[in-house]
Protein backbone atom coordinates (compact mmCIF):
# COMPACT_ATOMS: atom_id res chain seq x y z
CA UNK A 1 0.00 0.00 0.00
CA UNK A 2 2.84 2.34 0.85
CA UNK A 3 4.40 1.69 -2.56
CA UNK A 4 1.14 2.61 -4.27
CA UNK A 5 0.95 5.93 -2.39
CA UNK A 6 4.55 6.74 -3.31
CA UNK A 7 3.91 5.88 -6.95
CA UNK A 8 0.71 7.99 -7.12
CA UNK A 9 2.51 10.91 -5.45
CA UNK A 10 5.29 10.64 -8.02
CA UNK A 11 2.74 10.61 -10.87
CA UNK A 12 1.04 13.67 -9.35
CA UNK A 13 4.37 15.52 -9.17
CA UNK A 14 5.13 14.65 -12.80
CA UNK A 15 1.74 15.95 -13.91
CA UNK A 16 2.26 19.15 -11.92
CA UNK A 17 5.65 19.64 -13.56
CA UNK A 18 4.12 19.28 -17.01
CA UNK A 19 1.25 21.61 -16.09
CA UNK A 20 3.48 24.43 -14.88
CA UNK A 21 6.83 24.21 -16.64
CA UNK A 22 6.62 22.06 -19.77
CA UNK A 23 5.85 23.27 -23.29
CA UNK A 24 2.25 24.56 -23.57
CA UNK A 25 2.07 24.76 -19.79
CA UNK A 26 0.90 27.62 -17.62
CA UNK A 27 4.10 29.67 -17.97
CA UNK A 28 4.02 29.35 -21.76
CA UNK A 29 0.34 30.34 -21.72
CA UNK A 30 1.06 33.54 -19.76
CA UNK A 31 3.91 34.47 -22.08
CA UNK A 32 1.69 33.92 -25.12
CA UNK A 33 -1.05 36.12 -23.62
CA UNK A 34 1.46 38.95 -23.11
CA UNK A 35 2.67 38.63 -26.70
CA UNK A 36 -0.93 38.72 -27.96
CA UNK A 37 -1.59 41.91 -25.98
CA UNK A 38 1.52 43.54 -27.48
CA UNK A 39 0.52 42.52 -31.00
CA UNK A 40 -3.02 43.87 -30.52
CA UNK A 41 -1.62 47.20 -29.34
CA UNK A 42 0.72 47.33 -32.33
CA UNK A 43 -2.13 46.44 -34.69
CA UNK A 44 -4.24 49.25 -33.25
CA UNK A 45 -1.46 51.77 -33.88
CA UNK A 46 -0.93 50.48 -37.42
CA UNK A 47 -4.66 50.58 -38.12
CA UNK A 48 -4.82 54.23 -37.06
CA UNK A 49 -1.83 55.04 -39.23
CA UNK A 50 -3.41 53.24 -42.18
CA UNK A 51 -6.62 55.24 -41.74
CA UNK A 52 -4.66 58.49 -41.81
CA UNK A 53 -2.80 57.42 -44.93
CA UNK A 54 -6.04 56.34 -46.63
CA UNK A 55 -7.64 59.72 -45.84
CA UNK A 56 -4.60 61.53 -47.22
CA UNK A 57 -4.67 59.44 -50.40
CA UNK A 58 -8.38 60.20 -50.83
CA UNK A 59 -7.68 63.93 -50.42
CA UNK A 60 -4.88 63.78 -52.96
CA UNK A 61 -7.05 61.92 -55.47
CA UNK A 62 -10.10 64.14 -55.03
CA UNK A 63 -8.79 67.66 -54.95
CA UNK A 64 -6.11 69.97 -56.23
CA UNK A 65 -6.15 71.96 -53.00
CA UNK A 66 -4.63 69.09 -51.05
CA UNK A 67 -1.80 68.78 -53.56
CA UNK A 68 -1.14 72.51 -53.41
CA UNK A 69 -1.21 72.50 -49.62
CA UNK A 70 1.19 69.58 -49.45
CA UNK A 71 3.60 71.16 -51.91
CA UNK A 72 3.57 74.45 -50.05
CA UNK A 73 4.01 72.99 -46.58
CA UNK A 74 6.53 70.23 -47.29
CA UNK A 75 8.62 71.80 -50.00
CA UNK A 76 8.35 75.39 -48.77
CA UNK A 77 6.87 76.70 -52.00
CA UNK A 78 5.63 79.94 -50.44
CA UNK A 79 6.60 83.12 -52.24
CA UNK A 80 8.69 85.70 -50.31
CA UNK A 81 5.85 88.21 -49.73
CA UNK A 82 3.08 85.62 -49.51
CA UNK A 83 1.36 84.35 -46.38
CA UNK A 84 0.04 80.82 -46.53
CA UNK A 85 -2.95 80.04 -44.32
CA UNK A 86 -4.11 76.52 -43.79
CA UNK A 87 -7.81 76.24 -42.95
CA UNK A 88 -8.84 72.95 -41.41
CA UNK A 89 -12.50 71.99 -41.31
CA UNK A 90 -13.76 70.69 -38.00
CA UNK A 91 -15.19 67.18 -38.27
CA UNK A 92 -18.32 66.55 -36.23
Amino acid sequence: MRLLIIFLSFVLLVFQYFLWFHKNGYMDYNQTQEEIAQYKEENTKLSQRNQLIAAEIKDLKDGVNAIQERARSQYELVKPNETFYRIVKEHK
